[in-house]
């Protein structure tokens, strides 16, 4: 499995207070996306990702997008020749958004799921799990360590040996490296994406 870990200035984290937020509930995001609807891609789109798409995620993966929000993230990689993009998340009211905005895309599949439970899946069932912020927000939640646990653990089922996991992330690697490491088999790979020191992480399981 190969995991790309990166983190990035330009997080959203909606208070700022360090306080946990509701950010592991589906009624949080159903109000959120319900009062902003506009399109959001977190941290990076699709042209500051697309040299690290392409080195690490052949076009005929099968992908899983977790967290997916309403970015256009998806779409772009859709347009640039991706053949399989499954997107889920906690939120059915994105998530029917998505549906009919991309309903005339047949290489686009959305999902509602928490990405702590992906028991709909089989094990061993994508090539390849993109990650752009779903751990972060996460980690700012309640039950931060458990959630990352039973997220990493589903993560790491759904993929295939040998598969790749992208993720995105605004935590450094003295907060994130902890989680991943409890990943048996994962090795990891740094990429700085710019100045601000943003950072991608390249992990890989055995096959």
């Amino acid at each position: 499995m190969t995991l790309t870990l990166g983190s990035t200035s330009n997080y959203r984290n909606g208070s700022g207070n360090g306080q946990p937020q509701a950010y592991g509930e589906a009624a949080y995001w159903d109000n959120r996306y319900r009062q902003d609807n506009g399109a959001f891609d977190w941290y990076q789109q699709f042209s500051g990702l697309v040299p690290l798409l392409h080195l690490y995620i052949p076009k005929r993966h099968r992908i899983l997008m977790v967290g997916c929000g309403n970015a256009v993230l998806s779409e772009d990689m859709v347009n640039d020749g991706y053949e399989e993009i499954v997107n889920i998340d906690i939120s059915s009211v994105v998530i029917e958004a998505m549906q009919k905005k991309y309903q005339d895309y047949p290489q686009l599949i959305y999902a509602t799921m928490d990405v702590r439970d992906m028991s709909a899946f089989e094990s061993s069932s994508f090539d390849s799990v993109i990650d752009k912020g779903m751990l972060d927000s996460l980690m700012c939640g309640h039950n931060a360590q458990q959630s990352a646990r039973k997220m990493l653990d589903e993560v790491r089922r759904v993929l295939k040996p040998g598969g790749v996991y992208m993720l995105v992330t605004y935590g450094g690697p003295h907060v994130r490296m902890p989680h991943l490491k409890a990943q048996e088999l994962w090795t990891i790979t740094l990429h700085v994406l710019n100045q601000d020191l943003e950072e991608l992480w390249i992990h890989h399981l055995g096959q």
